[in-house]
């Protein structure tokens, strides 16, 4: 067993969250896709890292710029309650409570995205495997990545002030901070407008939401403690529980 492995295992078992299976990859094709596959053979906790990704993916099998250096981690979920959206959004805000990242100025945009100012500096996939049981995948920029190709604003954590770290201890605290999310989701995710909205990248900004029937414009209220967003447009409010959320075009800042 290499150091990395067995630093990872003491923290984990002095938090008391040793998984099962701990596996600390240098390359792998999906993080989730190993999850999965150790899943589907009846284990209850998993944790997979991997340095670099050849087939990351985000959501709507969107490809996950994966380069060496970043954050590519899984871990199996098992929740009480039923498995809906608001369980991304819980993994959101607990990941900006971890303490290597709570003194940065971070957001969330929803539904899954890991946000601030400067873009998107990581990315949160659930899979059920059934309704109480989810493959969480979280993507996290930690040193900057390429901009070609990217189709939205991109930043790292360090570009954002993360100034020293320990990879390690960031996935210790990941791994932790999923978990917790799932405790608190198996609470019925209590007060989670407020605590969503205090964090809500373009909250009372112009945005502009696709989603199934087509592309709504409005003005971003926030969320519901159901999880959906509310867009108020010509003095009425539309609710959507799915979509990609962006600022208006006209509003959009240069990068």
């Amino acid at each position: 067993m290499d150091l990395e492995t067995r630093l990872l295992q003491q923290i984990l078992t002095e938090a008391g969250q040793l998984p099962e299976v701990l596996l600390l990859k240098p390359v792998t094709a999906s993080t989730n896709d190993d999850v999965r596959e150790i899943a589907l053979k009846g284990v209850q906790q998993v944790l997979v890292t991997s340095v670099r990704q050849t087939r990351g993916r985000g959501q709507r099998q969107r490809q996950w710029v994966s380069p060496e250096g970043n954050i590519y981690l899984s871990t199996l979920l098992n929740t009480r309650t039923p498995i809906d959206g608001r369980l991304a959004l819980e993994i959101a805000l607990n990941i900006l409570q971890m303490p290597s990242l709570k003194d940065l100025h971070l957001q969330v945009k929803w539904p899954n995205d890991l946000y601030s100012l400067q873009g998107k500096w990581g990315g949160i996939l659930v899979e059920p495997l059934n309704a109480h049981q989810a493959v969480v995948g979280v993507g996290l920029n930690v040193l900057p990545i390429p901009k070609e190709g990217i189709e939205q604003a991109a930043s790292s954590l360090t570009e954002l002030g993360l100034e020293q770290f320990d990879r390690i201890q960031l996935t210790a605290e990941l791994y932790l901070a999923i978990q917790q999310a799932g405790e608190w989701f198996s609470h019925n995710s209590y007060n989670l407008a407020a605590r969503f909205n205090h964090y809500a990248a373009f909250k009372d900004q112009p945005v502009e939401i696709e989603h199934l029937q087509g592309i709504s414009q409005g003005i971003f209220l926030g969320i519901r403690n159901d999880g959906a967003i509310e867009i108020q447009h010509n003095g009425k409010i539309e609710h959507h529980f799915q979509g990609r959320l962006r600022l208006q075009t006209a509003q959009q800042p240069e990068h």
